[in-house]
């Protein structure tokens, strides 16, 4: 089993590294947000709250980028279906366990490593953390929010057969989960029903987080906003293995 979870794991990211194009590609899209809206609402926000806004942005940016590339782990496994290779995974002597974790696993490490750059890029904006022994915490915090959305990327691919669909499906979880998690502006200020969406949030949890441990701003307690996120990540985990295990080989 632990095997069989390597070797999947070992995939995902060798898969990662090969597509150059496409590891720069999903890094614009968090630099264009963080440098036009942190630059642009620079002064506005600062004059209201006090604080600078690239500093406030960055840990949601940070968590968008991460969202995106751990959730895109289910259009992987929609490929492998189509193509062939998780056929013949499917009809080897393994478990189907031990196939999801592998994937899970390395989708969720490819993720953390997209985050790992996005961070490295925010600091030549002018970023910086308050306390730079806090950032392997951080990056702990990343990997389980990537867990969190590469098991709901699985869970959701498992059911269907259609990339259209399942971009679709994707576009309808992950922008209002990015725009409805207080990554943009302060969830304090917000209207009573966005911030009620928000605390049904998971990735609210995971920016609050990396927003505690890097500026030192944070609502909720750092051990309440971790319990909330591996409680929703073991449950995805068990519910892609059950989706999983009902595929035909």
């Amino acid at each position: 089993m632990i095997k069989t979870i390597y070797i999947l794991w070992l995939r995902q990211i060798k898969r990662y590294w090969r597509t150059k194009s496409r590891i720069l590609g999903s890094l614009g899209q968090p630099i264009l947000l963080l440098i036009s809206l942190g630059f642009g609402m620079r002064a506005t926000f600062a004059q209201a709250e006090g604080i600078d806004y690239i500093s406030f942005l960055t840990p949601g940016i940070i968590s968008q980028a991460v969202v995106f590339m751990a959730i895109f782990n289910g259009v992987e496994l929609i490929w492998d279906k189509q193509f062939g290779f998780l056929k013949e995974t499917l009809v080897a002597p393994v478990s189907r366990l031990s196939i999801v974790l592998g994937r899970v696993l390395g989708g969720a490490t490819v993720a953390t490593l997209q985050g790992l750059l996005v961070f490295c890029l925010t600091l030549f904006v002018g970023f910086r953390p308050i306390n730079v022994w806090l950032v392997p915490v951080v990056f702990l915090v990343i990997f389980l929010i990537a867990l969190l959305y590469a098991s709901l990327g699985t869970a959701i691919a498992a059911t269907m057969e259609d990339f259209h669909g399942f971009q679709l499906i994707m576009n309808f979880v992950v922008m209002p989960s990015f725009f409805l998690s207080g990554a943009l502006f302060p969830l304090e200020k917000a209207p009573q029903v966005l911030r009620g969406i928000a605390f049904i949030n998971p990735l609210t949890y995971g920016v609050d987080t990396l927003r505690g441990l890097l500026i030192g701003i944070n609502i909720f307690e750092f051990w309440n906003n971790v319990l909330i996120l591996s409680s929703i990540s073991i449950f995805l985990l068990v519910l892609a293995s059950y989706l999983f295990s009902r595929i035909e080989a």
